[in-house]
């Protein structure tokens, strides 16, 4: 059984979403603003937070800010904004995935069980085993990477992503495989959500950026 926290400031939609969360076997805990969520993030343990955007006292993208601070439980960002900009500014403040209002509760609740997957997978394979190149270095089993000695703070999807281009280092990957090995066969999103993870993943990089290589018409390649 997982736990989720249900953040939004409309009764009905925590209602709605809890509905179904608990047909699906979770538990859920609510939150009615983002200064409560912050707050219950403090003092509690979630294994997913749905996290909505606009909300009083503090909004989503700032509740997600100050969560992070402390907190790598994955989020799902829901909200009727969908603009590009406004994705873009999720995914850089730590949000795995984001689902635009009017939703389906049903596509919700899948994209929860996707992303509490993969959340889940610890890379067991390799759970002792690193990376490293020059001053870019991956510890596996930790999930830590570091640049120059300094720790990059990377979402849970964009590790998943570096993890999967360096464990496949010199290999061609297409949108395709990527999408699918890290989102996995459920994504409901589109290629600019691959583009978006590449351009945040390449920001937090740094001189390290260039070791994602874009092959145009067909995907990335991580060389050294």
């Amino acid at each position: 059984m997982s736990k989720l926290l249900i953040v939004d400031d409309e009764f009905r939609i925590r209602e709605l979403i809890k509905k179904y969360a608990l047909y699906e076997g979770h538990e859920v805990d609510e939150a009615e603003n983002g200064i409560v969520a912050v707050s219950k993030c403090r003092n509690n343990t979630y294994d997913l937070i749905i996290m909505d955007i606009m909300m009083p006292e503090l909004d989503g993208f700032g509740a997600v800010e100050q969560i992070r601070k402390f907190c790598n439980t994955p989020i799902i960002m829901l909200s009727a904004r969908g603009e590009e900009y406004d994705r873009l500014t999720g995914f850089e403040a730590g949000v795995d995935d984001y689902v635009i209002k009017p939703f389906s509760p049903k596509e919700l609740m899948m994209r929860v069980a996707a992303v509490l997957r993969r959340s889940g997978s610890d890379q067991k394979d390799n759970k002792n085993a690193g990376f490293t190149y020059q001053g870019l270095s991956i510890d596996y089993a930790a999930r830590v990477v570091t640049v120059d000695g300094e720790r990059v703070r990377l979402t849970p999807r964009e590790y998943e992503l570096l993890y999967y281009m360096v464990n496949n280092k010199g290999i061609a990957l297409t949108r395709e495989q990527l999408i699918s090995k890290v989102w996995g066969y459920d994504f409901f999103g589109d290629d600019r959500t691959l583009d978006t993870h590449i351009k945040l993943l390449r920001k937090s990089l740094g001189d390290y950026a260039k070791l994602i290589v874009t092959l145009r018409g067909v995907g990335y390649r991580f060389e050294t």
